[in-house]
C-alpha cells in the first residue's frame, strides 16, 4: 500500500509522466519512461523517495491501474564538468587537432549517469587539458571533442577533436559518410551469403526502451558485411563490417536481425553467451579512414584484433 512522505528534494531533475495502461510494475513502467536508465538505478531513486506516484511514495514492485501521475526527481550532478584522470590510453596518433585512440574494451567513452568517471573523456581531459575549452560552447554540444562513439564492451579505433573547428569539421565528414569505418566481429552462425547489404531501419525498442531494434519507424540503417572465414567451432563466422550509417548498436541489432548475432552480446543475441570464457561481445572496430580538418590529407588506421579475442580465435579454429 502506498504511504505519504515529505517531499523529495527540490533540487534535481524534474521528469513528469503519466502511466500508461497495463498493469505493469512501476520499476518496469520508469524503465520504458527512462531509457538512460538501468533498473538498479530505477529502484534506487524508488527506494530514496524521488519518485512519487500520484504524490505518494510506493514500492518499485508496485503495479500501476494506468493514468496515475508518476514524478520522478533525477539528483543534481556533483559537476556537470567531467574531471581529469590519469588513464592510460593508446594513443595511435596525435597532433595539434586530433588524436586516434585504439580503446580496450570495458571502458566508456563518455560521462553519464552510473558512469561519472573513468571514462575515455576523463582520459583524454588529463592527457590534454585544453580541450575543456570546449565544455561551455554550444555547439560541441557537450561532446568534449567526442565526434563517434564505441560500446563499452567494443574495442578498436576511434578519432577525438581537439578543438571546435576540427570537432565541426570531423563532424561534418560523419554526416556526409565520407568516413570509413570497418569493424571485425566473430557470428555465432554463417551468413548466408558470402556478402551482403543489410538496409533496416533502427529505432528505440517500444517494449525495451533500453535497448535498440529494427522498426519501420526507424532511422535509416545500413551495414554491409563480407565473410572472412567460416572454420570455426559451432558453425561460427568471421566477418568484416563496414558502417554506411551510425546507429546506436547498429552492428549488433543488424545480425541479430539475420540471425547470426555477434558472439558474446546477451543483449541482442543468445541469453547466455555461447562461449561462457569471452567476458563481452566479440566486436573491434580495425579500420578508420577520414580527411585531415586541417589540411585535407587522407588518414587511415588500423587496429589488430587483442590478444584475447585472437586467442579465441585460433582456439575455435577447426583444423582441415
Amino acid at each position: 500500500m502506498p504511504y505519504e512522505v515529505p517531499s523529495p528534494d527540490p533540487q534535481g531533475e524534474a521528469h513528469l509522466f503519466t502511466a500508461p495502461q497495463g498493469g505493469q510494475r512501476l520499476d518496469r513502467t520508469l524503465a520504458d519512461c527512462l531509457p538512460q536508465l538501468s533498473r538498479a538505478q530505477i529502484q534506487r531513486l524508488i527506494d530514496e523517495g524521488r519518485v512519487l506516484v500520484d504524490g505518494l511514495r510506493v514500492k518499485a514492485g508496485q503495479k500501476l491501474r494506468g493514468g496515475e501521475s508518476l514524478l520522478v526527481r533525477l539528483p543534481p550532478p556533483q559537476d556537470s564538468t567531467p574531471q581529469p584522470e590519469d588513464i592510460p590510453l593508446d594513443v595511435v596518433y596525435e597532433d595539434d587537432d586530433l588524436v586516434v585512440i585504439d580503446k580496450p574494451a570495458g571502458l566508456v567513452v563518455h560521462p553519464s549517469l552510473g558512469n561519472v568517471s573513468g571514462t575515455l573523456v576523463n582520459a583524454l581531459l588529463y592527457r590534454y587539458p585544453q580541450m575543456v575549452d570546449m565544455q561551455g560552447d554550444e555547439d560541441s554540444e557537450g561532446r568534449l571533442g567526442i565526434v563517434h562513439r564505441l560500446d563499452k564492451d567494443t574495442s578498436g579505433l576511434l578519432v577525438v577533436a581537439r578543438h571546435l573547428d576540427a570537432l565541426r569539421n570531423l563532424m561534418a565528414q560523419f554526416q556526409a559518410r565520407t568516413v570509413k569505418k570497418y569493424y571485425l566481429a566473430l557470428l555465432d552462425r554463417r551468413p548466408k551469403t558470402s556478402t551482403g547489404l543489410i538496409d533496416a531501419p533502427i529505432g528505440r525498442d517500444p517494449r525495451e526502451r533500453q535497448k535498440m531494434s529494427v522498426l519501420a519507424s526507424g532511422k535509416p540503417a545500413q551495414t554491409e558485411f563480407e565473410l572472412l572465414e567460416d572454420r570455426y567451432a559451432g558453425g561460427r563466422a568471421l566477418v568484416r563490417l563496414h558502417l554506411l550509417t551510425g546507429r546506436t548498436h547498429q552492428i549488433r541489432v543488424h545480425m541479430a536481425f539475420i540471425g547470426c548475432p555477434v558472439v558474446g552480446d546477451t543483449v541482442y543475441g543468445l541469453r547466455k553467451s555461447s562461449i561462457p570464457a569471452l567476458k563481452r561481445h566479440f566486436l573491434h572496430a580495425h579500420s578508420l579512414s577520414f580527411d585531415h580538418p586541417r589540411t585535407g590529407e587522407r588518414l587511415s588506421f588500423q587496429s589488430p584484433l587483442p590478444d584475447d579475442l585472437q586467442a579465441l580465435l585460433e582456439s575455435l579454429r577447426e583444423v582441415i
